[in-house]
Protein backbone atom coordinates (compact mmCIF):
# COMPACT_ATOMS: atom_id res chain seq x y z
CA UNK A 1 0.00 0.00 0.00
CA UNK A 2 1.56 3.30 -1.12
CA UNK A 3 1.77 6.05 1.47
CA UNK A 4 0.26 9.42 0.68
CA UNK A 5 2.82 11.92 -0.60
CA UNK A 6 2.20 14.22 2.38
CA UNK A 7 3.32 11.44 4.71
CA UNK A 8 6.57 10.67 2.89
CA UNK A 9 8.55 13.43 4.55
CA UNK A 10 9.63 13.69 8.15
CA UNK A 11 7.02 15.58 10.19
CA UNK A 12 9.57 18.37 10.93
CA UNK A 13 10.49 18.87 7.25
CA UNK A 14 8.80 21.90 5.68
CA UNK A 15 10.89 22.93 2.69
CA UNK A 16 9.21 26.28 1.91
CA UNK A 17 9.35 27.29 5.57
CA UNK A 18 12.98 26.20 5.76
CA UNK A 19 13.89 28.29 2.72
CA UNK A 20 12.12 31.32 4.16
CA UNK A 21 13.90 30.82 7.47
CA UNK A 22 17.30 30.66 5.77
CA UNK A 23 16.56 33.81 3.79
CA UNK A 24 15.86 35.58 7.06
CA UNK A 25 18.98 34.14 8.69
CA UNK A 26 21.15 35.28 5.78
CA UNK A 27 19.67 38.76 6.17
CA UNK A 28 20.58 38.77 9.86
CA UNK A 29 24.09 37.54 9.09
CA UNK A 30 24.61 40.28 6.51
CA UNK A 31 23.35 43.03 8.81
CA UNK A 32 24.63 41.96 12.21
CA UNK A 33 27.81 39.95 11.45
CA UNK A 34 29.05 41.33 8.13
CA UNK A 35 27.99 45.00 8.12
CA UNK A 36 28.03 45.78 11.83
CA UNK A 37 30.83 43.32 12.51
CA UNK A 38 33.20 45.25 10.25
CA UNK A 39 31.96 48.78 11.06
CA UNK A 40 34.37 50.83 13.18
CA UNK A 41 31.45 52.74 14.68
CA UNK A 42 30.26 49.47 16.25
CA UNK A 43 31.80 47.63 19.19
CA UNK A 44 34.34 44.86 18.79
CA UNK A 45 32.64 43.00 21.62
CA UNK A 46 29.83 43.43 24.13
CA UNK A 47 31.23 41.93 27.30
CA UNK A 48 29.00 40.07 29.74
CA UNK A 49 29.99 38.02 32.76
CA UNK A 50 29.41 34.27 32.26
CA UNK A 51 26.32 33.92 34.46
CA UNK A 52 24.64 36.92 32.86
CA UNK A 53 25.52 35.67 29.40
CA UNK A 54 24.04 32.25 30.15
CA UNK A 55 20.73 33.90 31.03
CA UNK A 56 20.75 36.11 27.94
CA UNK A 57 21.42 33.13 25.69
CA UNK A 58 18.96 30.78 27.41
CA UNK A 59 21.19 27.80 26.68
CA UNK A 60 18.98 25.02 28.07
CA UNK A 61 17.79 22.45 25.51
CA UNK A 62 14.14 21.49 25.97
CA UNK A 63 11.78 18.81 24.66
CA UNK A 64 9.63 21.22 22.63
CA UNK A 65 10.72 23.37 19.72
CA UNK A 66 10.32 27.12 19.43
CA UNK A 67 8.68 29.36 16.87
CA UNK A 68 10.78 30.63 13.97
CA UNK A 69 10.58 34.23 15.17
CA UNK A 70 12.16 33.21 18.45
CA UNK A 71 14.88 31.24 16.67
CA UNK A 72 15.69 34.29 14.54
CA UNK A 73 15.95 36.38 17.70
CA UNK A 74 18.35 33.79 19.07
CA UNK A 75 20.50 34.17 15.95
CA UNK A 76 20.67 37.92 16.53
CA UNK A 77 21.55 37.42 20.20
CA UNK A 78 24.32 34.96 19.37
CA UNK A 79 25.93 37.43 16.96
CA UNK A 80 25.40 40.37 19.33
CA UNK A 81 27.37 38.84 22.18
CA UNK A 82 30.07 37.19 20.07
CA UNK A 83 33.46 38.83 19.54
CA UNK A 84 33.64 40.47 16.11
CA UNK A 85 36.95 39.04 14.90
CA UNK A 86 36.46 40.67 11.49
CA UNK A 87 36.36 44.15 13.04
CA UNK A 88 39.29 46.38 11.98
CA UNK A 89 40.06 47.02 15.66
CA UNK A 90 40.38 43.37 16.60
CA UNK A 91 44.14 42.88 16.97
CA UNK A 92 43.99 39.97 19.40
CA UNK A 93 44.85 36.87 17.34
CA UNK A 94 46.87 35.85 14.31
CA UNK A 95 43.62 35.80 12.31
CA UNK A 96 41.21 38.64 11.66
CA UNK A 97 39.27 40.25 8.86
CA UNK A 98 36.60 39.15 6.44
CA UNK A 99 37.16 38.41 2.78
CA UNK A 100 33.79 38.22 0.97
CA UNK A 101 34.95 35.65 -1.57
CA UNK A 102 36.38 33.39 1.12
CA UNK A 103 33.15 33.76 3.11
CA UNK A 104 31.19 32.76 0.03
CA UNK A 105 33.37 29.67 -0.22
CA UNK A 106 32.70 28.84 3.42
CA UNK A 107 28.95 29.19 2.93
CA UNK A 108 29.00 26.94 -0.15
CA UNK A 109 31.15 24.42 1.71
CA UNK A 110 28.69 24.23 4.61
CA UNK A 111 25.70 24.07 2.28
CA UNK A 112 27.07 21.13 0.30
CA UNK A 113 28.05 19.27 3.49
CA UNK A 114 30.36 16.73 1.93
CA UNK A 115 33.45 14.96 3.19
CA UNK A 116 36.81 15.22 1.49
CA UNK A 117 37.72 11.54 1.39
CA UNK A 118 36.63 10.07 -1.94
CA UNK A 119 36.22 11.35 -5.48
CA UNK A 120 32.78 9.80 -5.71
CA UNK A 121 31.26 12.11 -3.10
CA UNK A 122 33.57 15.14 -3.45
CA UNK A 123 34.77 15.17 -7.07
CA UNK A 124 35.04 18.96 -7.34
CA UNK A 125 36.91 19.35 -4.10
CA UNK A 126 39.31 16.44 -4.56
CA UNK A 127 40.56 18.05 -7.77
CA UNK A 128 40.44 21.56 -6.28
CA UNK A 129 42.41 20.59 -3.18
CA UNK A 130 45.22 19.12 -5.26
CA UNK A 131 45.39 22.23 -7.44
CA UNK A 132 45.56 24.54 -4.42
CA UNK A 133 48.20 22.37 -2.72
CA UNK A 134 50.19 22.34 -5.97
CA UNK A 135 50.15 26.16 -6.02
CA UNK A 136 51.27 26.38 -2.39
CA UNK A 137 54.06 23.86 -3.02
CA UNK A 138 55.24 25.91 -6.00
CA UNK A 139 55.48 28.98 -3.79
CA UNK A 140 57.61 26.97 -1.37
CA UNK A 141 59.84 26.08 -4.32
CA UNK A 142 58.82 22.49 -5.10
CA UNK A 143 57.79 21.28 -8.55
CA UNK A 144 56.32 18.07 -7.09
CA UNK A 145 55.32 16.66 -3.73
CA UNK A 146 52.25 15.89 -1.68
CA UNK A 147 50.09 17.48 0.97
CA UNK A 148 46.74 17.72 2.65
CA UNK A 149 44.56 20.27 4.39
CA UNK A 150 44.49 19.65 8.14
CA UNK A 151 42.20 20.85 10.95
CA UNK A 152 44.64 23.53 12.12
CA UNK A 153 48.37 24.16 12.15
CA UNK A 154 48.82 22.16 15.35
CA UNK A 155 47.64 19.02 13.58
CA UNK A 156 49.88 19.83 10.61
CA UNK A 157 52.87 19.97 12.95
CA UNK A 158 51.85 16.67 14.57
CA UNK A 159 51.55 15.05 11.14
CA UNK A 160 55.11 16.14 10.37
CA UNK A 161 56.35 14.44 13.55
CA UNK A 162 54.44 11.26 12.71
CA UNK A 163 55.67 11.19 9.11
CA UNK A 164 59.29 11.72 10.10
CA UNK A 165 59.03 8.90 12.62
CA UNK A 166 57.36 6.54 10.15
CA UNK A 167 59.89 7.27 7.41
CA UNK A 168 62.75 6.38 9.76
CA UNK A 169 60.99 3.50 11.54
CA UNK A 170 58.13 2.13 9.38
CA UNK A 171 57.64 -0.80 11.79
CA UNK A 172 56.25 1.63 14.36
CA UNK A 173 52.93 1.71 12.53
CA UNK A 174 52.34 -1.90 13.53
CA UNK A 175 54.55 -2.41 16.56
CA UNK A 176 54.15 1.03 18.12
CA UNK A 177 56.65 2.36 20.62
CA UNK A 178 58.28 -1.07 20.95
CA UNK A 179 59.87 -0.48 17.54
CA UNK A 180 61.50 2.77 18.58
CA UNK A 181 64.68 3.85 20.31
CA UNK A 182 64.65 7.08 22.35
CA UNK A 183 64.08 9.89 19.85
CA UNK A 184 65.12 13.54 19.93
CA UNK A 185 63.18 16.46 18.45
CA UNK A 186 64.78 19.88 18.20
CA UNK A 187 63.04 23.25 18.35
CA UNK A 188 63.26 26.53 20.29
CA UNK A 189 61.34 27.93 23.22
CA UNK A 190 59.82 30.36 20.71
CA UNK A 191 58.16 27.58 18.72
CA UNK A 192 54.46 26.82 18.89
CA UNK A 193 53.35 24.68 21.82
CA UNK A 194 51.88 22.12 19.40
CA UNK A 195 55.37 20.65 19.02
CA UNK A 196 55.31 19.68 22.68
CA UNK A 197 51.70 18.53 22.47
CA UNK A 198 52.49 16.47 19.38
CA UNK A 199 55.40 14.71 21.07
CA UNK A 200 53.15 13.84 24.01
CA UNK A 201 50.20 12.79 21.83
CA UNK A 202 52.35 10.54 19.64
CA UNK A 203 53.88 8.78 22.62
CA UNK A 204 57.38 10.18 22.18
CA UNK A 205 56.99 12.23 25.33
CA UNK A 206 57.86 15.83 26.00
CA UNK A 207 61.26 14.69 27.29
CA UNK A 208 62.15 13.92 23.68
CA UNK A 209 62.14 17.64 22.89
CA UNK A 210 65.53 19.35 23.05
CA UNK A 211 65.26 23.13 23.24
CA UNK A 212 67.72 24.95 21.02
CA UNK A 213 68.80 28.43 22.04
CA UNK A 214 67.35 31.42 20.23
CA UNK A 215 68.97 34.80 19.73
CA UNK A 216 67.70 38.09 21.14
CA UNK A 217 65.13 38.36 18.33
CA UNK A 218 63.78 34.85 18.89
CA UNK A 219 65.56 33.10 15.99
CA UNK A 220 67.08 29.65 16.31
CA UNK A 221 70.87 29.63 16.67
CA UNK A 222 72.18 26.96 14.23
CA UNK A 223 75.44 26.50 16.17
CA UNK A 224 73.46 25.52 19.27
CA UNK A 225 71.33 23.17 17.16
CA UNK A 226 74.52 21.37 16.18
CA UNK A 227 75.54 21.22 19.84
CA UNK A 228 72.14 19.85 20.94
CA UNK A 229 72.20 17.14 18.25
CA UNK A 230 75.66 15.97 19.34
CA UNK A 231 74.59 15.97 22.98
CA UNK A 232 71.45 13.92 22.22
CA UNK A 233 73.55 11.34 20.38
CA UNK A 234 76.01 11.18 23.26
CA UNK A 235 73.11 10.45 25.61
CA UNK A 236 71.89 7.56 23.46
CA UNK A 237 68.97 9.26 21.71
CA UNK A 238 68.38 9.21 17.95
CA UNK A 239 67.96 12.72 16.45
CA UNK A 240 64.81 12.64 14.33
CA UNK A 241 63.45 16.05 13.38
CA UNK A 242 64.11 19.76 13.61
CA UNK A 243 61.04 21.99 13.81
CA UNK A 244 62.03 25.46 12.63
CA UNK A 245 59.59 28.36 12.68
CA UNK A 246 58.82 30.99 10.08
CA UNK A 247 56.86 33.57 11.99
CA UNK A 248 56.87 32.77 15.71
CA UNK A 249 53.63 33.29 17.59
CA UNK A 250 54.71 36.07 19.93
CA UNK A 251 57.69 37.89 18.41
CA UNK A 252 57.08 37.04 14.74
CA UNK A 253 60.63 35.74 14.28
CA UNK A 254 61.90 33.79 11.26
CA UNK A 255 64.47 31.08 11.91
CA UNK A 256 67.53 31.04 9.55
CA UNK A 257 66.39 28.16 7.36
CA UNK A 258 69.44 27.87 5.11
CA UNK A 259 71.83 27.33 8.03
CA UNK A 260 69.38 25.01 9.78
CA UNK A 261 68.95 22.99 6.58
CA UNK A 262 72.73 22.59 6.37
CA UNK A 263 72.76 21.07 9.85
CA UNK A 264 69.83 18.78 9.05
CA UNK A 265 71.48 17.62 5.83
CA UNK A 266 74.74 16.88 7.61
CA UNK A 267 73.02 14.77 10.28
CA UNK A 268 70.26 13.23 8.16
CA UNK A 269 67.39 14.86 10.08
CA UNK A 270 63.89 15.63 8.83
CA UNK A 271 63.43 19.42 8.57
CA UNK A 272 59.94 20.66 9.28
CA UNK A 273 59.14 24.35 8.91
CA UNK A 274 56.20 25.62 10.90
CA UNK A 275 55.17 28.49 8.62
CA UNK A 276 51.59 28.48 9.85
CA UNK A 277 51.87 32.20 10.56
CA UNK A 278 54.60 33.37 8.20
CA UNK A 279 54.01 31.15 5.17
CA UNK A 280 51.87 33.73 3.38
CA UNK A 281 54.92 36.00 3.14
CA UNK A 282 55.99 33.71 0.29
CA UNK A 283 53.47 35.57 -1.86
CA UNK A 284 55.43 38.81 -1.51
CA UNK A 285 58.40 39.40 -3.77
CA UNK A 286 59.49 42.13 -1.38
CA UNK A 287 59.48 40.11 1.83
CA UNK A 288 59.77 36.42 0.88
CA UNK A 289 63.50 36.54 1.61
CA UNK A 290 62.49 36.02 5.25
CA UNK A 291 61.87 32.37 4.31
CA UNK A 292 64.99 31.80 2.23
CA UNK A 293 65.86 28.11 2.39
CA UNK A 294 62.31 26.86 2.94
CA UNK A 295 62.56 24.85 -0.29
CA UNK A 296 65.07 22.60 1.50
CA UNK A 297 62.49 21.51 4.09
CA UNK A 298 60.90 18.06 4.09
CA UNK A 299 57.55 19.42 5.28
CA UNK A 300 55.90 22.80 5.74
CA UNK A 301 52.77 23.85 7.61
CA UNK A 302 51.01 26.96 6.31
CA UNK A 303 47.76 28.55 7.50
CA UNK A 304 46.18 30.87 4.90
CA UNK A 305 43.40 31.55 7.42
CA UNK A 306 45.83 33.81 9.24
CA UNK A 307 47.54 36.54 7.23
CA UNK A 308 45.45 35.99 4.07
CA UNK A 309 42.12 36.21 5.96
CA UNK A 310 40.76 33.07 4.33
CA UNK A 311 38.68 32.28 7.40
CA UNK A 312 38.92 29.47 9.89
CA UNK A 313 40.05 27.00 9.15
CA UNK A 314 42.46 26.71 6.27
CA UNK A 315 45.65 24.88 7.21
CA UNK A 316 47.87 23.09 4.73
CA UNK A 317 50.57 20.51 5.36
CA UNK A 318 52.95 20.43 2.39
CA UNK A 319 55.45 17.65 1.70
CA UNK A 320 58.42 17.40 -0.64
CA UNK A 321 57.93 13.60 -0.61
CA UNK A 322 56.70 11.89 -3.79
CA UNK A 323 56.57 8.32 -2.46
CA UNK A 324 53.00 8.52 -1.12
CA UNK A 325 54.36 8.66 2.42
CA UNK A 326 51.15 10.18 3.78
CA UNK A 327 49.09 7.20 2.66
CA UNK A 328 51.66 4.59 3.70
CA UNK A 329 51.90 6.16 7.15
CA UNK A 330 48.21 6.75 7.84
CA UNK A 331 46.33 4.38 5.53
CA UNK A 332 44.02 1.66 6.89
CA UNK A 333 42.39 0.56 3.59
CA UNK A 334 38.81 0.62 4.87
CA UNK A 335 37.02 -1.44 2.22
CA UNK A 336 33.66 0.28 2.64
CA UNK A 337 35.25 3.54 1.46
CA UNK A 338 38.35 2.72 -0.55
CA UNK A 339 37.29 -0.14 -2.81
CA UNK A 340 40.01 -0.86 -5.36
CA UNK A 341 37.62 -1.95 -8.15
CA UNK A 342 35.79 1.36 -8.57
CA UNK A 343 34.92 2.63 -12.03
CA UNK A 344 37.35 5.61 -11.75
CA UNK A 345 40.98 6.16 -10.84
CA UNK A 346 41.08 5.24 -7.14
CA UNK A 347 44.22 7.30 -6.57
CA UNK A 348 41.76 10.20 -6.42
CA UNK A 349 40.42 8.82 -3.14
CA UNK A 350 42.69 10.81 -0.84
CA UNK A 351 40.97 10.02 2.46
CA UNK A 352 43.50 7.39 3.52
CA UNK A 353 46.23 10.02 3.67
CA UNK A 354 44.88 11.37 6.94
CA UNK A 355 44.07 10.01 10.38
CA UNK A 356 40.52 11.35 10.16
CA UNK A 357 37.66 9.64 8.42
CA UNK A 358 35.28 12.52 7.75
CA UNK A 359 37.17 15.62 6.67
CA UNK A 360 35.68 19.01 5.93
CA UNK A 361 36.41 20.87 2.71
CA UNK A 362 38.93 23.62 3.45
CA UNK A 363 40.21 24.39 -0.04
CA UNK A 364 37.21 26.16 -1.60
CA UNK A 365 37.44 29.40 0.38
CA UNK A 366 41.10 29.84 -0.55
CA UNK A 367 40.56 28.82 -4.18
CA UNK A 368 37.61 31.20 -4.63
CA UNK A 369 39.47 34.09 -2.99
CA UNK A 370 42.55 33.41 -5.15
CA UNK A 371 40.38 33.31 -8.29
CA UNK A 372 38.89 36.69 -7.35
CA UNK A 373 42.07 38.49 -6.28
CA UNK A 374 44.77 36.61 -8.12
CA UNK A 375 48.23 36.08 -6.74
CA UNK A 376 48.99 39.78 -7.28
CA UNK A 377 46.03 40.80 -5.13
CA UNK A 378 47.13 38.50 -2.34
CA UNK A 379 50.66 39.87 -2.62
CA UNK A 380 49.30 43.38 -2.17
CA UNK A 381 47.43 42.19 0.92
CA UNK A 382 50.64 40.88 2.48
CA UNK A 383 52.66 43.97 1.53
CA UNK A 384 49.99 46.28 2.95
CA UNK A 385 50.25 44.52 6.31
CA UNK A 386 54.00 45.19 6.36
CA UNK A 387 53.42 48.83 5.35
CA UNK A 388 50.92 49.37 8.14
CA UNK A 389 53.24 47.72 10.63
CA UNK A 390 56.03 50.15 9.75
CA UNK A 391 53.57 53.07 10.02
CA UNK A 392 52.49 51.98 13.50
CA UNK A 393 56.04 51.46 14.72
CA UNK A 394 57.15 54.92 13.57
CA UNK A 395 54.09 56.49 15.24
CA UNK A 396 54.89 54.69 18.49
CA UNK A 397 58.44 56.03 18.47
CA UNK A 398 57.06 59.58 18.40
CA UNK A 399 54.41 59.09 21.09
CA UNK A 400 55.14 59.18 24.80
CA UNK A 401 54.42 56.06 26.79
CA UNK A 402 54.98 53.52 24.02
CA UNK A 403 58.10 51.38 24.29
CA UNK A 404 58.88 48.68 21.74
CA UNK A 405 60.05 45.30 22.98
CA UNK A 406 62.02 45.13 19.72
CA UNK A 407 61.86 46.32 16.14
CA UNK A 408 59.42 43.94 14.44
CA UNK A 409 60.63 41.61 11.71
CA UNK A 410 57.07 40.74 10.73
CA UNK A 411 53.62 42.14 11.56
CA UNK A 412 53.74 41.32 15.29
CA UNK A 413 54.19 44.63 17.11
CA UNK A 414 55.29 43.92 20.68
CA UNK A 415 55.36 46.87 23.05
CA UNK A 416 54.75 48.17 26.54
CA UNK A 417 52.39 51.00 27.30
CA UNK A 418 54.02 52.92 30.15
CA UNK A 419 51.38 55.02 31.94
CA UNK A 420 52.17 58.54 33.17
CA UNK A 421 52.84 57.42 36.76
CA UNK A 422 55.62 55.01 35.68
CA UNK A 423 57.43 57.21 33.18
CA UNK A 424 60.94 57.97 34.33
CA UNK A 425 60.74 55.26 36.99
CA UNK A 426 62.63 52.58 35.06
CA UNK A 427 65.38 52.35 37.70
CA UNK A 428 63.04 51.76 40.63
CA UNK A 429 63.09 48.31 42.22
CA UNK A 430 59.40 47.59 41.66
CA UNK A 431 59.15 49.06 38.15
CA UNK A 432 58.79 45.71 36.34
CA UNK A 433 56.26 44.46 38.88
CA UNK A 434 54.12 47.57 38.39
CA UNK A 435 54.55 47.52 34.60
CA UNK A 436 53.36 43.89 34.49
CA UNK A 437 50.00 45.00 35.91
CA UNK A 438 49.35 47.61 33.23
CA UNK A 439 48.51 45.38 30.24
CA UNK A 440 45.96 43.16 32.06
CA UNK A 441 44.16 46.21 33.44
CA UNK A 442 44.07 47.98 30.08
CA UNK A 443 42.88 44.77 28.41
CA UNK A 444 39.98 44.59 30.86
CA UNK A 445 39.04 48.20 30.23
CA UNK A 446 39.10 47.97 26.44
CA UNK A 447 37.12 44.72 26.39
CA UNK A 448 34.46 45.99 28.78
CA UNK A 449 34.19 49.19 26.76
CA UNK A 450 34.18 47.17 23.54
CA UNK A 451 36.39 49.64 21.71
CA UNK A 452 39.13 47.23 20.61
CA UNK A 453 40.93 44.03 21.54
CA UNK A 454 44.64 43.26 21.67
CA UNK A 455 46.57 40.41 23.28
CA UNK A 456 49.26 40.52 25.94
CA UNK A 457 51.65 38.08 27.59
CA UNK A 458 54.83 37.80 29.61
CA UNK A 459 57.69 36.35 27.62
CA UNK A 460 61.18 35.27 28.59
CA UNK A 461 62.11 37.59 31.45
CA UNK A 462 59.97 40.44 30.15
CA UNK A 463 56.91 41.55 32.13
CA UNK A 464 53.50 41.61 30.41
CA UNK A 465 53.56 43.43 27.09
CA UNK A 466 51.03 43.91 24.31
CA UNK A 467 51.29 42.01 21.03
CA UNK A 468 49.36 43.82 18.31
CA UNK A 469 48.81 41.84 15.11
CA UNK A 470 48.49 43.75 11.85
CA UNK A 471 46.60 41.28 9.66
CA UNK A 472 43.10 42.53 8.85
CA UNK A 473 42.98 43.51 5.15
CA UNK A 474 40.41 46.22 5.99
CA UNK A 475 42.79 47.86 8.48
CA UNK A 476 43.70 51.49 7.83
CA UNK A 477 46.17 53.97 9.24
CA UNK A 478 43.24 55.71 10.90
CA UNK A 479 42.47 52.51 12.81
CA UNK A 480 46.04 52.37 14.10
CA UNK A 481 45.87 56.04 15.09
CA UNK A 482 42.68 55.22 16.99
CA UNK A 483 44.41 52.34 18.74
CA UNK A 484 47.21 54.54 20.05
CA UNK A 485 44.84 57.30 21.15
CA UNK A 486 42.43 54.86 22.77
CA UNK A 487 45.17 53.12 24.73
CA UNK A 488 46.32 56.49 26.06
CA UNK A 489 42.76 57.38 26.98
CA UNK A 490 42.22 54.10 28.81
CA UNK A 491 45.53 54.38 30.65
CA UNK A 492 45.75 58.08 31.45
CA UNK A 493 44.83 57.60 35.12
CA UNK A 494 47.19 54.69 35.80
Amino acid sequence: MQMAESNCLSPDWDLPAGEAFLQNVFGIIMEEAVRKGTDTSEKVCEWKEPEELKKLLDLELRSHGEKQEQILDRCRTIIQYSVKTCHPRFFNQLFSGLDPHALAGRIITESLNTSQYTYEIAPVFVLMEEEVLKKLRALVGWSSGDGVFCPGGSISNMYALNLARYQRYPDCKQRGLRALPPLAIFTTQESHYSVQKGAAFLGMGTDSIRLVKADDRGRMIPEDLEKQINQAEAEGAVPLLVSATSGTTVLGAFDPLEAIADVCQQHGLWLHVDAAWGGSVLLSQTHRHLLDGIERADSVSWNPHKLLATGLQCSALLLRDTSNLLKHCHGAQATYLFQQDKFYDVSLDTGDKVVQCGRRVDCLKLWLMWKALGGSGLEQRVDWAFTLTRYLVEKMKLQKGFELVMEPEFVNVCFWYVPPSLRGQEDSADYCMKLAKVAPLLKERMVKKGSMMVGYQPHRSWPNFFRLIVANPALSMADLDFFLDELELLGQDL
